[in-house]
């Protein structure tokens, strides 16, 4: 007898390829590190340049467009034949070093900083030229990180439940990550022993992901044909969410 076929159950509920708790570990991980970044960030920022408004405006938003630009930019500057799980590693080790870097290069920002005009329009301007200098170059990497494990999982049967479930980790990773850095790191410890945590956090996640990315799924080509059309009204509405959360 003939039974009626359920759409659901060709939909797996969870992936079942091994490395995917080791995935879901990473990107919770870097989750952490990139949100125990943005606390220390203000921090220091809020030391360096001050404590206002607009310190805080131009400092998110240069976070988010970071981001942002980074996701945009991963796939017209990296080739698709790269392998994803050892260019997602250099994007960690990469953030790691940017990290310290920041941590080290604001005092320079601060003589800049004093240095130059101390009031008015020309002040806020220059706030912001800081937070570029010092956020951009590392949340580029970072926002270019959920596209690299992307490209991986687009090779992979049931990639959708993949990419929920790594996003998801990705954020809950944020979450504590936040909770440490406000109530243990800096609370106390201190801002350069909470870059080191997040800088230790993302030299882990790029070691383990170079270290199991002979396994990788080579990711299928898409043709400019097989390309989905009419994304645009998407597009524009993720932006007026993104928009509205923040």
């Amino acid at each position: 007898m003939e039974t009626a076929e359920n759409p659901s159950a060709q939909v797996a509920p969870a992936p079942s390829d091994p490395l995917f708790p080791i995935l879901l570990a990473l990107f919770a991980a870097s989750g952490a590190a990139a949100l125990i970044y943005e606390i220390v960030w203000l921090q220091l920022l809020q030391l360096v340049i001050g404590s206002s408004a607009v310190s805080l405006a131009v400092l998110l938003g240069t976070w988010m467009g970071g981001m942002c630009l980074g996701s945009v930019l991963f796939a017209r500057v990296v080739s698709a034949k790269q392998n994803a799980l050892r260019v997602y590693a250099l994007l960690e080790a990469g953030t790691a070093v940017c990290g310290i870097l920041v941590l080290f290069g604001l005092p320079l920002i601060e003589k800049f900083y004093l240095a130059g005009i101390s009031s008015g329009l020309p002040n806020t301007i220059l706030r912001g030229v800081a937070c570029a200098i010092c956020l951009l170059p590392p949340t580029l990497l970072m926002g270019a990180t959920l596209p690299a494990i992307s490209r991986w999982v687009s090779a992979t049967p049931g990639a959708a439940v993949w990419w929920g479930y790594l996003y998801g980790a990705n954020i809950g990773g944020g979450v504590v990550g936040c909770f440490a850095a406000g109530f243990y790191l800096l609370r106390v410890r201190d801002m350069a022993f909470a870059s080191y945590v997040a800088a230790a956090l993302n030299l882990a996640v790029a070691g383990v992901s170079m270290a199991i990315r002979g396994g990788e799924k080579p990711a299928p080509a898409v043709s400019a044909e097989a390309a989905p059309t009419g994304l645009g009204s998407v597009y524009f509405a993720i932006g007026v969410s993104g928009r509205a959360a923040r």
